[in-house]
């Protein structure tokens, strides 16, 4: 139901954006999230948005350089990465779940969504 894309091969400095897009109909009700897992790596918290946009929640790493936005007339959620690091470089996926939870940190945790999409590939080069 979630759908991934935008990855590729940068070199350090560069930017990607990624997308998260979806046919569920009911997706603007949906907090949103961004993780990624490295080779040998458990899977991490990237980012989060609310469902209207409203609030976004982001890992220490990547504060200042990743933007997460959603345009909910398109069921689209964005993840603007820039001044990529060899450190970023992960599969990415997307998650969704019903917003159910007003607390931002609720959505730090991989156990708190109940859709994911199939990553997406990010390899940055040094």
């Amino acid at each position: 139901q979630l759908q991934a894309s935008g990855g590729g091969s940068v070199q350090a400095g560069g930017s990607l954006r990624l997308s998260c897009t979806t046919s569920v109909g009911t997706f603007r009700t949906y907090a949103v999230g961004w993780f990624r897992q490295a080779p040998g790596e458990e899977r991490e918290f990237v980012a989060s948005i609310t469902w209207s946009g409203g609030r976004t929640y982001y890992r220490d790493s990547v504060k200042g350089r990743f933007t997460i936005e959603r345009d909910n007339a398109e069921n689209t959620v964005s993840l603007q990465m820039d001044s990529l690091k060899s450190e970023d470089t992960a599969i990415y996926f997307c998650a969704a779940v019903p917003q159910r939870i007003d607390y931002t940190g609720y959505y730090y945790y991989t156990a708190s969504y109940d859709y994911w999409g199939r990553g997406t590939q990010v390899t940055v080069s040094s």
